[in-house]
């Protein structure tokens, strides 16, 4: 256990103690102390009772930061839900609108409902309109709160309106140009308007946005760009151009976790439930059942290759010591292909087009062509020594070589595949990779056994 999460523990126990014998003033203090993240932490490790009253007593501001920060799910809209609707409000009020509208997206209408009425009116506007966007999208990561300045504007003009502007915006990172209509025509460097003539016009020192996205695009397509470009913010337009808000990195960083965690799910054939990280065992079974039940009628594939070949398993025994290492080197060279397919799906850089497929597709076969070959070779030689017969090891060669070639095949083609019809290549991996490899690779062994052996 780190430091960090130990003095974590120390602080939630002496929290809890404290709000049990009425200490509320040195709870508050000690809850102070921690930073909004790991205070956040500290209220959900604490029972829903303990939660709110620990919030009540402390400053809006650290309170709606610490929400802000609480895991997406329904235990943060639960606690902001156990507010009367002015305190709710009152701690929306003190959050980025983007942070605001994720967490009162986690309420049921009624509720945002009750919330809004007490919200000032153009804030509930904001707040309404950021939750007409997906979740998963551009629009529901953007956020409004943002410095542009008109492109006619003169240098002296245009500090004096970033910094009024700037007042009301917590941490701007990049100064956003637009014409009289609102439409983005780029961003203006701060050093550049500092060390500009004060009459020198805006637009004589503009660059042009390195990349915009429309506010219904994916969001993990705008952490790829904002990856890709290395930028610290992402501008939003609507199809005419005009700049709706911006996305900032650390909400993307957010994102990026986000997927990845979805990604290992999926292949692990847990779906990309994030709530699966703290389910209780009993929704750990009804989670993971299906998927089982899917693996186990592929499964019954390989066995029912296995059953068809008896006779030949029991005139030559040592098959059955072979057949493990035959389809397991089978299942890891599909895996290791999924693995290299997947992730250049996953950083845009994986095959689109039909030739492109057709050359990954290639090139994995040829990794397959190779290792299958080397590896076929010790596998053999180890079958010869086991059964004594140099055919035997001719069979072995021929199976493993052959099974690594459909591994790589597979392991390419599938995930490749599954993404030019729209659907995740990470499915693949539990779904149809390994089981269909393990398949081919008893295929291979017995039928090339009993063909040649027997």
């Amino acid at each position: 256990m780190s430091t960090q999460q130990a003095n974590l523990d120390d602080a939630r126990e002496r929290v809890e103690t404290l709000l049990a014998e009425g200490d509320v003033a040195a709870a508050r203090t000690l809850a102070l102390t921690l930073h909004a993240s790991d205070l956040a932490d500290l209220v959900e490790a604490l029972d829903e009772d303990v939660r709110v009253r620990l919030l009540s007593v402390l400053p809006v501001e650290q309170a709606s930061e610490a929400l802000a920060e609480m895991e997406q799910g329904e235990a943060r809209g639960d606690l902001l839900a156990a507010f009367a609707p002015e305190k709710g409000a009152e701690l929306l009020s003190e959050l980025p609108d983007d942070d605001a509208a994720d967490l009162i997206a986690e309420l049921e209408p009624i509720e945002q409902q009750r919330i809004l009425e007490e919200l000032p009116a153009d804030e509930a506007g904001e707040l309404i309109e950021l939750l007409e966007y997906g979740e998963d999208t551009a629009g529901g990561l953007m956020t409004t709160e943002l410095v542009a300045i008109d492109k006619s504007l003169t240098a002296a003009q245009a500090i004096d309106a970033v910094r009024q502007q700037g007042r009301e915006v917590e941490r701007f990172y990049t100064v956003w140009v637009v014409d009289a209509e609102r439409r983005l025509q780029g961003t203006v460097r701060l050093d550049d308007l500092i060390v500009a003539e004060p009459s020198q016009c805006v637009a004589d020192f503009v660059e042009a946005p390195v990349a915009t996205v429309s506010p219904g695009l994916d969001q993990e397509e705008v952490g790829h760009l904002i990856a890709r470009y290395n930028l610290v913010a992402l501008p939003v337009v609507d199809e005419a151009g005009v700049l709706l808000g911006r996305i900032t990195f650390d909400d993307v960083i957010d994102v990026i976790e986000a997927e990845q965690t979805e990604d290992i799910l999926r292949m692990a054939g847990l779906g990309d439930d994030e709530e699966a990280l703290r389910y209780t065992w009993k929704q750990s079974v009804r989670s993971r059942m299906p998927w089982l039940l899917a693996n186990l009628g592929t499964a019954a594939l390989a066995s029912l290759v296995v059953y068809h070949f008896a006779e030949t398993i029991e005139s030559v025994v040592v098959l059955a010591a072979i057949m493990p290492i035959v389809a397991g080197l089978g299942g890891n060279a599909g895996t290791q292909a999924l693995a290299i397919t997947a992730r250049s799906i996953a950083l845009d850089r994986g095959p689109t087009g039909g030739a492109e497929m057709a050359l990954h597709v290639g090139r994995e076969l040829a990794v397959g062509l190779i290792n299958g070959a080397l590896l076929g070779s010790v596998v053999a030689l180890l079958a010869m020594l086991l059964g004594g017969d140099p055919m035997l090891g001719l069979v072995v060669l021929l199976a493993m070589w052959g099974n690594l070639i459909v591994a790589g095949f597979l392991g390419s083609f599938v995930p490749a595949l599954m993404h030019r019809f729209g659907h995740d290549p990470a499915v693949s991996s539990s779904m149809f990779v390994t089981p269909f490899t393990d398949m081919c690779g008893f295929l291979f062994l017995l039928g090339l056994a009993s063909a040649l052996l027997l």
